[in-house]
């Protein structure tokens, strides 16, 4: 009987057997699915943004105001009314819409006057410290100690109801959320090795913090930016359906749900649909923060 000759793993002293290489066939399908788990929910933004702002330019739709009472509570794929209309006569359809546009609007609004104002503190504090830090931090403790939505309904009370008063009052909870992350990104990055040889250049504290710190930084700003749209399109919904934002007969897809609900019970697509659309909007933003964050390997 021949002698069996000794694996590589029976040698004393022998290297380790290398893994198994990956199939070309397993990189594309993991590269495809990387792909679409990017451009999917970007590519649904995209439509509701075009559906929204681009739509109504297009193509002509009846006002989202002002309807006839005729067509009050007309179903689903009447003539001239492919989503019905609702107990007054406005279309459903346009109404999306438009306040499909209130929902864009505000939160890109709230998130980006948030981000500048936020990260400005943020990264103020983390990379000078000190007592600079001491001051900050406790600003932005007690701003974002309040409950956000309790907050945010008691500044939206005392505010005439209007977009650009949901705006001031939605600023109360994104500003201290971005200037806490900021914060602790900076701190993340303000010892690594480049920084300290910036900074033992004799290049000026604001120089640095723009060249060096804020690059640095984007990743997780920009990530943290998608969840905050979502959290934003969450709460201004709620405020509009309590009655604290846009008020009817102005559309908005909060006051559309909150409409609604008084004929739930015969025609309950007039709740159904707006609900669906602001789903799949945050739905949307998140799995596309999810999708970045995974490229870019922030934590």
């Amino acid at each position: 009987m021949a002698a069996q000759l000794p694996s590589a793993a029976m040698i004393p002293g022998a290297p380790p057997l290398l893994p198994p290489l990956v199939s070309s066939r397993r990189l594309r399908a993991q590269s495809l699915s990387r792909t679409l788990r990017l451009w999917v929910p970007a590519g649904l933004l995209i439509l509701l943004a075009g559906m929204c702002f681009l739509l109504p330019i297009i193509i002509t739709i009846p006002p989202p105001t002002g309807g006839s009472i005729l067509d009050a509570n007309a179903p689903l794929f009447s003539p001239g009314h492919i989503l019905g209309a609702d107990p007054v006569g406005n279309d459903v359809f346009s109404r999306i819409c438009y306040g499909g546009r209130i929902a864009f609007e505000v939160s890109l609004a709230v998130t980006a006057i948030g981000m500048a104002s936020g990260c400005l503190i943020g990264i103020t504090a983390g990379y000078f410290g000190g007592w600079v830090d001491t001051i900050l931090s406790r600003v932005l403790d007690v701003l974002i100690a309040f409950p956000a939505l309790v907050l945010t309904i008691a500044i939206a009370e005392g505010l005439q109801p209007s977009e650009f008063h949901t705006i001031l009052a939605l600023l109360v909870f994104s500003v201290p959320a971005f200037g806490r992350i900021s914060r602790a990104a900076t701190l993340a990055v303000r010892e690594l090795p480049f920084i300290l040889a910036a900074r033992l250049s004799g290049t000026g504290g604001w120089r640095v913090m723009v060249r060096h710190v804020v690059p640095n930084i984007v990743p997780s700003i920009a990530t943290f930016s998608l969840l905050g749209i979502g959290i934003v399109i969450i709460i201004e919904g709620a405020l509009d359906f309590l009655g604290y934002g846009i008020q009817p007969p102005a559309p908005s897809w909060g006051n559309m749900i909150a409409q609604g609900q008084t004929v739930m019970d015969v025609q309950p697509q007039y709740v159904l649909v707006p609900s669906l659309f602001l789903l799949a909007m945050v739905v949307a933003v998140n799995a596309l923060g999810d999708a970045l964050r995974e490229r870019w390997g922030v934590r």
